[in-house]
């Protein structure tokens, strides 16, 4: 699963929101690392929602009209997946690390 779909999913775990503040919960808490473009967002949630990872209910706010998107416990499943794998990717990824900075004999000096 690529990283700007897991966080789609992982705002959405969090609670029903709208693709405005989706992508802008995305960019904080990746913090900007990943940022995600209308153009790519909303072609994501459409997906999730075809795929019933996501279902979608439009609502009025002050006159203008919004998609607000719910995870389905489909897409709370992938979210449980999606997190195992990357969680399961970042420990390969330090230790990797650890041992290349270990062979190289000097620290880094960033907790990443």
């Amino acid at each position: 699963m690529a990283l700007s779909r897991f966080f789609v999913l992982q705002v959405l775990h969090d609670g029903p929101a709208h693709g405005y503040d989706i992508a802008r919960a995305v960019e904080r808490t990746t913090r900007g690392c990943c940022s995600p473009s209308e153009g790519a967002l909303y072609p994501t949630l459409r997906e999730f929602e075809q795929g019933g990872y996501v279902t979608s209910e439009t609502e009025v706010v002050s006159g203008r009209e919004r998609k607000v998107y719910t995870l389905t416990e489909r897409g709370r499943e992938a979210f449980r997946i999606g997190l195992e794998a990357w969680m399961d990717a970042t420990t390969a990824l330090t230790e990797t690390g650890r041992a290349a900075t270990a062979r190289e004999g000097k620290g880094h000096g960033c907790n990443c």
